[in-house]
């Protein structure tokens, strides 16, 4: 039996109360969030609340490629692994789901759930990887986010294999990627504090970098003189260079590095992207 799919409205009393409190008649996407800042400085909007309102609208703009985590980064198994060898992998690493390989990254079979495994303690010699296997989402670079959550709440799935234009892997995304481009960095028990992960490469000289990295590391990761006295952060160092909190998409270049916004709120630049001039 089919089941009927019903549209979620939003309730009455919030669509009155925003259309009481908030000018909504915008023209764009920048007006209206330029109204929605000025609601916050009114105390009609709470500053996490604002945060939250322009990560839905920046989704919109942003593609996969801007978040995904990079092939070098991918915790995976294999398909031929043991069942100790793939319980070491998951305790080692602490992630919930792993892409399963056959002999390399472009060749994805599936996506093996941890939790699945529990059923095999005990009876270790009965692990059947094929039994557990789960298909693998396979979704390309240039996917709008916002395309991508609706397919992953329509799928149920929480993590997509990400290809290049020439089918290969060149990376993972998964749910949580996606939500905090929304609500801000979601930390979990087995997320480590390395300061290198805040950096991520994408190949052909193009990096993504989160704004809150220290000056000290960016410098020594791209071999940079920035300075490191006055600001404590890259989002530091450029939102100086900007004069004020740029905007999504704004872009500007100090010694032969480009930097471009990929998100920012009304107080801070969360995301930046790197281009080195080698890809030039």
């Amino acid at each position: 039996m089919k089941h009927k799919k019903v549209k979620i409205k939003p309730p009455s009393w919030l669509k009155n109360w925003l259309l009481r409190n908030v000018d909504l008649s915008a023209k764009d996407t920048d007006e209206l969030v330029s109204r929605l800042r000025i609601a916050q400085q009114k105390n009609i909007i709470a500053p996490n609340s604002l945060s939250m309102l322009e990560g839905v609208l920046q989704v919109d703009n942003l593609q996969v490629r801007d978040i995904m985590i990079p092939r070098a980064n991918i915790q995976f198994v294999y398909h031929d692994d043991s069942f100790h060898s793939i319980l070491n992998r998951v305790l080692e690493s602490g992630h919930s789901r792993y892409p399963v390989l056959d002999k390399d990254l472009d060749d994805v079979e599936g996506v093996l759930l941890a939790k699945d495994l529990l059923k095999y303690v005990g009876r270790e010699q009965e692990f059947d990887i094929d039994d557990i296997l789960r298909p693998a989402i396979v979704v390309p670079e240039s996917q709008k986010l916002e395309t991508l959550l609706a397919h992953f709440r329509r799928s149920r799935n929480h993590m997509a294999v990400v290809v290049d234009e020439y089918s290969g892997t060149s990376g993972l995304v998964t749910i949580e990627d996606v939500l905090e481009q929304i609500v801000g960095e979601i930390d979990d028990e087995h997320d480590h504090i390395d300061d290198k992960l805040d950096i991520r490469q994408h190949g052909n000289g193009r990096f993504t970098v989160l704004a809150g990295t220290e000056v000290e590391v960016f410098n020594h990761y791209f071999k940079t003189a920035l300075p490191d006295g006055t600001f404590d952060t890259i989002g530091g160092v450029i939102t100086n260079e900007f004069g004020k909190i740029p905007k999504q998409d704004e872009s500007l270049v100090i010694g032969n590095i480009t930097f471009r916004v990929l998100r920012s709120d009304s107080r801070r630049i969360q995301l930046l992207e790197v281009q080195t001039a080698k890809a030039a």
